[in-house]
């Protein structure tokens, strides 16, 4: 079995960011030899002729589709990832931000804790203290994520509401 091959599918199929331990356990390849695929992974991705890059963060590692091509093949994505409960937190924050966490709850319940969390998690939103509660806020990564602006997005969620 080619282990650069498996590193890759791991990239690939994984939903979060994979740190070089969990790597390196999939994969059995020590973090050394591992380090200096991702490496030649991250060197090779970043020409021309691909359309992905692999991304090191502090949380691991990570496959995505270049900026210049997102606003592209955004739209093949189904963002399935995204259980329906959080992608409806997702959608009223997006709809009314800057909001509060407070209000969220009044609408979906104590489940928006969780979900909440979950999104703040995947880097989809942000919070900060605000009194007794917490300011709601989508980050640029939302964008990315969804491959439109805040702008386009808001205004297909309106449209979504009317048909409603």
């Amino acid at each position: 079995m080619n282990k650069r091959a498996l590193v890759e599918a791991a990239l690939f199929l994984s939903e979060t960011p994979l740190s070089l331990r969990r790597l390196s356990r999939i994969s059995g390849i020590r973090e050394r030899e591992l380090k200096r695929i991702l490496d030649s992974m991250k060197k090779e991705l970043n020409s021309e002729e691909h359309g992905i890059e692999l991304i090191e963060s502090e949380d691991g590692y990570y496959l995505q589709v270049k900026d210049e091509y997102l606003g592209k093949v955004a739209d093949l994505a189904s963002h399935t990832d995204i259980p329906r409960g959080p992608l409806r937190t997702l959608s009223i924050v997006a709809l009314k931000q800057p909001i509060l966490q407070s209000e969220i709850v009044k609408i979906q319940g104590n489940k928006a804790y969780g979900y909440i969390k979950y999104l703040e998690n995947k880097g989809l939103i942000r919070t900060e203290k605000s009194g007794k509660t917490r300011l709601v806020r989508t980050t640029k990564e939302f964008e990315r994520y969804f491959g439109k602006s805040l702008e386009e997005i808001r205004e297909r969620l309106r449209e979504v509401e009317e048909k409603l």
